[in-house]
């Protein structure tokens, strides 16, 4: 299984917004390094769902219920999408400040690559975020 983390702004599309829906179509997607992060996402993956611009943390945990396919958004074959459900609400929020300032994470993609929308979480990134979650 692999992890990811896909950004979204609140007051567009909030967690407690994907939870009420039960499912989101994640598109829109314009970068091709985000594209190609979505593209290799396999059913069954797990996604952090953070909250960009307003609040920066991660919230909950969103789970690949379809694999990619056509954004139905646009006609260019470029851009594709994929399908989340809301697996989990984190006990706690993890802000930015907190990976930033925590050395373990120094290399995560929302750190190096902060502008990209959709990026690859290494699984022990992904399990001491998880651990970061439940403390304090």
């Amino acid at each position: 299984m692999n992890h990811w983390l896909i950004k979204s702004e609140p007051f567009k599309y909030s967690w407690e917004k994907f939870e009420k829906d039960g499912k989101a179509v994640w598109d829109g997607v314009r970068n091709y390094a985000a594209r190609n992060n979505m593209r290799a996402m396999k059913k069954g993956d797990l996604a952090f769902f953070y909250h960009s611009n307003e609040g920066l943390e991660i919230v909950g945990i969103a789970k690949v219920v379809k694999e990619h396919y056509q954004d139905p958004t646009t006609e260019d074959p470029a851009w594709s999408v994929v399908e989340f459900a809301p697996f989990k609400k984190l006990k706690r929020p993890v802000t930015l400040a907190e990976i930033k300032a925590d050395k373990k994470l120094q290399n995560m993609q929302i750190i190096k690559l902060s502008r990209l929308s959709v990026s690859a979480v290494t699984a022990a990134e992904f399990d001491y975020i998880l651990a970061l979650s439940q403390a304090k």
